[in-house]
């Protein structure tokens, strides 16, 4: 079915319709929306899709609400808003019109459903409250879409139509973005793989470009990296690896005594021509040429390994 029509609530908005009809107008952008409550309107039909109104949750009728008596849940219990169930039909579709490899869009589709979706259904069904992100909660996405609708005495008919408009734009930007840089993760942990084969067991990943790279070490089970190097505009750099998702601390630090420095003294402090910039926090170094990086980076394996350093 190729919908005339995509039919949310009219009144205020929330996330759950919003980004609903991100996925949807991303898939029929010839399709009106049409806000409203009324019964002509939120009652199936041939020519439209309804979300988040109409009292039913129906797939093969077209009307996805979760605001009805048995509202439908998830396979672990948690329940649906109308964004999760619009991922859960159209979701793949979506990624696939975004461009998404074939062999990619299965486990976008879990990981953006895991990561985005969920934590909307949650806190549109008040089984997550976003106090518990303390002083940053009305900063949620959920909050900061709300901050669009028009204020109690707004007499403007047209306002609350602008007002969801801006919204949708927002999070089409988040939601887009968002799975762009879940692709290039994927794109990213083939060509780390490659690198860590290419490696074998020397200490230091050198990838032909910055990207992400340690959910890949992590998967690959590669303990024995140390560092990474990796060209950058004009120059190549070379970082830590840490040892945890959360927290700075790393596998090994780069040397003490280049902590802070640059350019002559950096070079004066390694020994290395071409050295141009340590951080002061030991995670990031940069220098003019590939040998220079290199050159760095085996005096830092040296040290760490003197000290004693165990990759975990």
């Amino acid at each position: 079915m190729i919908p005339a029509f995509l039919v949310t609530h009219s009144g205020g908005f929330h996330a759950d319709e919003t980004l609903s009809s991100v996925i949807l107008t991303r898939l029929f952008p010839e399709a009106k929306i049409v806000r409203s409550r009324a019964p002509e309107w939120i009652t199936p039909g041939s020519d439209r899709i309804i979300y988040d109104v109409g009292g039913a949750y129906d797939a093969e009728k077209g009307i996805f609400d979760h605001h009805q008596r048995g509202a439908p849940l998830r396979e672990d219990g948690n329940p649906y808003s109308s964004f999760g169930l619009v991922w859960k039909h159209y979701g793949r579709d979506y990624l696939i019109a975004l461009g998404i490899p074939a062999d990619h869009v299965e486990p976008l589709h879990a990981s953006f459903d895991k990561s985005f979706v969920l934590p909307i259904d949650l806190m549109d069904n008040g089984a997550l409250n976003p106090s518990i992100a303390g002083p940053l909660a009305g900063l949620t996405l959920p909050s900061l879409l709300e901050t669009l609708k028009p204020v109690f005495d707004e007499t403007d008919p047209e306002a609350e139509m602008r007002g969801f408009n801006t919204a949708l734009g927002i999070a089409r930007s988040f939601v887009e973005a968002r799975i762009a840089g879940s692709a290039a993760k994927l794109r990213a942990e083939a060509l780390v793989m490659k690198a860590i084969a290419e490696t074998g067991e020397g200490r230091v990943l050198e990838l032909p470009v910055g990207m992400p790279f340690r959910p890949s070490i992590v998967k690959a089970g590669a303990d024995h990296l140390l560092f990474v190097v990796h060209p950058r505009d004009k120059d190549w750099c070379l970082t830590t690896i840490r040892r945890s998702e959360e927290g700075f601390e790393a596998r090994a630090d780069l040397p003490a005594a280049w902590a802070g420095l640059t350019n002559g003294d950096l070079e004066a402090a390694s020994g290395v021509k071409g050295a141009t910039f340590c951080h002061n926090g030991r995670f990031i170094a940069a220098a003019k040429t590939k040998e220079a990086v290199l050159a760095m980076a085996e005096i830092a394996v040296k040290e760490a390994l003197a000290a004693g350093t165990e990759a975990n």
